[in-house]
């Protein structure tokens, strides 16, 4: 029956030839690049065609480093003042782009808006760009599949990942989080203080910290607890040496907007948060079943991130699941957000390719390659099916990774 031979190609990978995966990531690929090239060749000044400043988000940071510039470094956090200086930027029917991170992601922004608008905006871009590039570069050398390290596709599926298009469009910190989380990865067998320390430099993004202690605990990974420890508390401490304490106190009562109006009201838009805190709120739940929801979501993912970091050998499957929790823990996760999964994206290939190739395993690694590419317009139609599909993906390697499911099978040429 023909659904039986789908199935059965769905299970086995092996519709994953290496020529279909080249050509559908040189057509995504291709596609971003005509997408880019367009806003930049309709833009009137700062802005695109739509009155948005170019790399949307971007805006943001970059207002908040010119008000560091004045000396002002709590305003950023003040929604009223944040705005005003968007729209003195950009113009007075620039929407409010808020900013919504900690005081550590100000040195950032300070340094930035030292330059003009675009040239700032093209440094964050290829800076970040080539980090997530270098830092899934090293992944590759650490990893259980040494036919990776000499094969370009790898390069090829990295930069046309539908994430990188969607951080491109709007200025995101994607690339960043991304580097830090596989460039942390890579040194943390042989080099665990150093990893510590990556780790710990995510605290810029704190939500997706979450489940890093739990698993650097329960693997045993002592070394890069303390040094992650250390360097939040020293980040913490160059913060307020530079800034003083005000910016905390600011930071403090504003995530109070964060959560109300961003979060809770959907500010961002459901179709853009990837969470099933927003699954439930898009279909009108109220909070209180949402946060729920999302609360067990989260204890499922620390106990199946704990269970593998201190049981499993595999390290490429545990740290995937580890990029993979650590989207899906928080409630505030957008698609730009996204981009943390590439690293476990390229560690599923790697282990897939060094033998432990389980049933669904491919199928799972381009599901989740091309979720950034179908999720934002799909829950605008009210279909959220982005985060579901990452859910479920985690849930089929943390079973296998669980039961041992390791079978071997045709071992796909994707990556």
């Amino acid at each position: 029956m023909a659904g039986g031979k789908i199935l059965s190609h769905l299970a086995s990978g092996d519709f994953l030839t290496r020529e279909r995966i080249r050509l559908w990531s040189l057509a995504i690929g291709a596609a971003s690049l005509i997408a880019l090239a367009y806003l930049g060749l309709t833009a009137h000044g700062l802005n695109d065609n739509n009155g948005r400043p170019l790399g949307s988000d971007f805006s943001n940071v970059y207002a908040a480093g010119t008000l560091v510039h004045e000396g002002r470094a709590a305003a950023p956090f003040d929604p009223a003042l944040q705005h005003a200086r968007e729209q003195a930027i950009f113009g007075k029917t620039t929407p409010f782009y808020g900013w919504h991170y900690p005081p550590f992601f100000l040195f950032v922004a300070q340094a930035l808006a030292a330059l003009p608008y675009i040239p700032a905006l093209i440094v964050w871009q290829v800076t970040s760009f080539a980090l997530y590039v270098f830092a899934l570069a090293r992944l590759i050398k650490t990893s259980p599949a040494p036919q990776l390290r000499g094969d370009p596709l790898w390069l090829l599926l990295a930069a046309a990942f539908p994430a990188v298009f969607i951080n491109l469009v709007h200025g995101h910190n994607g690339f960043l989080t991304a580097a830090l989380f596989a460039g942390a990865l890579s040194m943390l067998p042989s080099r665990p203080a150093v990893a510590g320390i990556l780790f710990g430099l995510s605290v810029y993004k704190p939500q997706f910290g979450v489940l890093i202690p739990f698993a650097l605990i329960a693997g045993g990974y002592w070394r890069a607890v303390f040094a992650a420890a250390a360097t939040v508390i020293a980040f913490a401490l160059a913060v307020t040496a530079a800034y003083g304490m005000d910016v905390w106190t600011a930071f403090l009562a504003s995530t109070e907007f964060t959560r109300h109006v961003v979060l809770e009201q959907g500010g961002a838009g459901w179709f853009k948060i990837q969470s099933m805190f927003s699954l439930v709120r898009m279909y009108g739940g109220p909070i209180e079943l949402a946060y729920a929801a999302q609360g067990i979501i989260a204890l499922v993912v620390v106990a199946a991130v704990v269970h593998a970091w201190s049981r499993t050998d595999r390290f490429a499957a545990k740290a995937a699941l580890l990029c993979i929790g650590s989207f899906l823990a928080t409630p505030y996760s957008l698609d730009y957000d996204m981009m943390i999964l590439a690293p476990a994206i390229l560690l599923l290939a790697a282990d897939h390719r060094s033998g432990n190739s389980a049933p669904w395993r491919a199928t799972a690694i381009a599901l989740i390659w091309l979720v950034p590419f179908f999720a934002r317009a799909l829950g605008a139609i009210g279909l959220p099916v982005g985060a579901i599909a990452i859910l479920a993906v985690f849930v089929l390697v943390a079973r296998q990774e669980r039961a041992g499911e390791s079978a071997s099978g045709p071992a796909p040429t994707f990556a």
